[in-house]
């Protein structure tokens, strides 16, 4: 890890991130869905990039980052398997500022991370206000949600043995995941993730990927091993000239005491091209 210039900058080594999920049928993951739908192979999901952040993140404001901070992210360029990508932080008041470029010098990602979520002036909730927002009765994919609707009840768990097995391929290992179980934030994304099937179960045949995510932790560290229970609810939905997109909260709570331990915030695109709803434009 370097520091240069007159403010910090703390720039960590290139990594390269794996693509573990290669062969799920119908994924952006899938080289061959992936290239179809114009990108240059199966993707590496962004939420796996958020794990090359913490120990950064983790040398500014100590272990207490894991208990109640935030990361968000943006993703402005997809990467593909083994591609070497570096995570740089710039501290700042309030926040830090997130970066992460390719070899190449391309920028992957931006982003804030700060020790105190929910943070206001995160680059999600910059990036959601901006957003101009489109009626989804108008949308073929995501046309039969509505901003409001909510879900409750939702359990969640992910077992010590998955995290186990995916810290062999972490780009950042740390002894609070190996040891305690603690959840690294793509982990947590993938807890939260397991409200999808619910949560958007009327949308049909169409191939998804992460625009952006925030993970907000209120009452952390989460950990493998443990049961959650989830709500969601419809912030926002948007289109571009490739894709429907809905951004929404997932809420993840302890079911004995109630308290909310921490928030993920998705921006989720559905490429237009891979829906037969669309088979007319990109047929």
């Amino acid at each position: 890890m370097t520091q240069t210039g007159a403010v910090a900058e703390l720039a960590g080594e290139f990594r390269t991130p794996r693509n573990a999920f290669q062969q799920a049928p119908g994924s952006i993951h899938n080289d061959a869905v992936a290239s179809k739908l114009g990108f240059k192979g199966g993707t590496v999901p962004g939420s796996v990039h958020m794990d090359q952040f913490v120990p950064m993140l983790l040398d500014l404001y100590g272990p207490r980052w894991f208990e109640t901070g935030d990361i968000s992210l943006y993703f402005t360029q997809a990467t593909v398997d083994a591609e070497p990508v570096r995570a740089v932080v710039t501290p700042g008041e309030g926040r830090a500022r997130l970066t992460m470029y390719n070899e190449a010098g391309a920028l992957i990602c931006r982003g804030t991370a700060s020790v105190q979520a929910p943070d206001s002036l995160s680059e999600l909730s910059l990036v959601l206000q901006q957003q101009t927002a489109v009626d989804p009765t108008k949308l073929r994919i995501l046309g039969q949600y509505r901003v409001g609707d909510e879900l409750s009840g939702i359990p969640l768990r992910l077992e010590v043995e998955k995290l186990q097995d995916a810290l062999t391929r972490i780009t950042e290992p740390h002894p609070l995941y190996a040891q305690q179980h603690v959840l690294p934030p793509s982990h947590v994304v993938s807890l939260s993730h397991q409200v999808r099937p619910k949560a958007l179960e009327k949308v049909g045949k169409s191939v998804g990927l992460f625009g952006a995510l925030e993970v907000r932790q209120y009452r952390g560290p989460l950990r493998a091993g443990v049961d959650y229970v989830a709500r969601t609810k419809m912030l926002k939905f948007t289109e571009s000239p490739k894709a429907e997109a809905v951004w929404y909260d997932v809420v993840i709570g302890d079911p004995a005491t109630g308290h909310d331990i921490a928030c993920v915030q998705y921006f989720l695109r559905f490429m237009k091209a891979s829906s037969p709803l669309w088979a007319a434009e990109f047929g």
